[in-house]
């Protein structure tokens, strides 16, 4: 199978025009600072600074985050993140308000939709499973209509953590299996890989068949139409419910270097093709994380089948 698109070259061009990021203006500037400095009262991270990540304006002015739990420091040194690494993370008795101050946030900002995610806790006997479940039952028993949307770490695929989670009562379990099968050992961290991403996302619907499943694809990597294609099938027949596929960007000259630029109609074509392979939704574009916007997006698509009478 060939590109029905040609990738751009970094090498012989500048970031191409379609990567432009949306300064706020206006209101949203009163919205971006309400949620910056909310966050910092709070003592709250959210992987939109961690990770640097290119949305953090059109979100925040938008009035949402996604929360980073159990501090900013991650037990992995996957080559694509920007995310602080050491052995240990942030001591677990220094986040022991954590829930009650997110909980308290979510209920200010007045959010329907909340993304949870964190940094990995190899340190940590649970990998601080039992903190992600405190965390999501202290937002419900504060605002019970929100609905909860996971991106969780792949708990070296322990059964019982991620039964914890599960358990929890969010409604999106993700886990990222960030690129293909190929560029795993080059890309993340050397615990992390391809057949345990997989079975953290099979035993997720083994513990509950309700649980919508979510995973993201970085593009730009070197991966192939034919390797892309490869683990949307595999996904597929686990029951994957919901991928996004978004532009990999440098965050710094130290991380893996960016290999191409997808086009926005080559993004297009890979949201089809899911599509016709039987996700539930996609999400597919530059700028597309698999966090960025994900009431939207997840709650449209949800929509969007039920009118069709794809879903019961």
């Amino acid at each position: 199978m060939t590109n029905c698109n040609p990738f751009v070259n970094p090498d012989t061009a500048q970031k191409p025009p379609w990567l432009k990021i949306k300064l706020p203006e206006g209101d949203e500037i009163g919205k971006y600072e309400h949620v910056k400095q909310l966050t910092k009262s709070k003592k709250l991270h959210t992987i939109c600074v961690e990770a640097r990540c290119p949305n953090i304006n059109e979100c925040w002015s938008g009035g949402t985050a996604t929360f980073l739990l159990m501090g900013d420091i991650c037990t992995r040194y996957c080559r694509f993140c920007h995310t602080k690494s050491a052995r240990e993370g942030v001591p677990m008795r220094d986040l022991k308000e954590e829930p009650e101050h997110l909980a308290d946030a979510v209920k200010e900002m007045k959010l329907e939709y909340i993304v949870l995610t964190s940094v990995d806790r190899d340190d940590l006997s649970d990998q601080g499973s039992e903190h992600f479940a405190t965390c999501v039952r202290k937002v419900k028993e504060t605002t019970p209509h929100v609905l909860v949307e996971l991106l969780i770490p792949d708990f070296r695929a322990d059964e019982k953590c991620l039964k914890t989670v599960v358990d929890s009562g969010a409604e999106v379990v993700g886990h990222n299996m960030e690129t293909v099968e190929r560029l795993q050992g080059t890309v993340r961290d050397n615990r992390a890989g391809y057949q345990q991403s997989l079975s953290v996302l099979t035993t997720i619907k083994k513990i509950n068949p309700n649980t919508y499943t979510k995973t993201a694809l970085m593009l730009g990597l070197g991966e192939t139409d034919e390797e892309i294609e490869k683990t949307m099938d595999d996904l597929r027949a686990i029951n994957c419910d919901i991928i996004t596929f978004g532009q990999y960007l440098q965050p710094s000259k130290k991380h893996i270097a960016v290999q191409s630029y997808v086009t926005p109609e080559k993004f297009k074509f890979w949201q089809k093709k899911a599509e016709d392979k039987g996700f539930l939704y996609c999400a597919a574009g530059p700028y597309v994380r698999s966090s960025y916007r994900a009431g939207e997006f997840f709650m449209k698509g949800i929509l969007e089948k039920k009118k069709k009478g794809a879903l019961a």
